[in-house]
């Protein structure tokens, strides 16, 4: 039998990654798991280390980009690339589970804002979750998985 390969932000599964160096330990999501190969992830905590300061995603003409809070700068290359490698790395995964609400790990959660800093959107999806949506694999934020 093949197991089903699951990529899980780590902060559900208890690291210590967010931005603040907390973490988001989902113990409903942890017992839904069991049984299956979990693949934790972090874009920004690889990227940035941990603590770090915020990200939001922006609407720019060119796509979704993130944007450091501390210095207006662009994040997102680093956050795609990890990405990238990430998937390529572990072609099996058959289900992504981001972060609800991340710039980077959301699915259909993360907040977009202008240009202006005004919000547009709350249903968007993170940079990590958007190349694995490309892929065409499963992806579903955390609250949803375990509602």
């Amino acid at each position: 039998m093949i197991m089903q390969q699951v990529a899980v932000s780590a902060c559900l599964l208890g690291q210590k990654c967010r931005y603040d160096a907390s973490d988001n330990t989902n113990e409903a999501l942890l017992n839904a798991l069991e049984g299956l190969e979990v693949i934790p992830f972090c874009p920004e905590d690889h990227a940035f280390g941990t603590p770090r300061p915020t990200m939001d995603l922006i609407e720019t003409k060119e796509g979704h980009i993130a944007i450091s809070n501390e210095n207006g700068k662009d994040l997102s290359l680093p956050v795609e690339e990890y990405a990238i490698h990430f998937f390529n790395t572990y072609p099996a995964i058959d289900l992504f589970i981001g972060k609800d609400r991340s710039p980077s790990c959301g699915v259909c959660s993360a907040k977009l804002y202008d240009e202006h800093k005004n919000l547009i959107s709350t249903k968007e999806a993170g940079l990590m979750a958007k190349e694995a949506i490309k892929r065409g694999i499963s992806c579903v934020d955390a609250e949803v998985y375990i509602a």
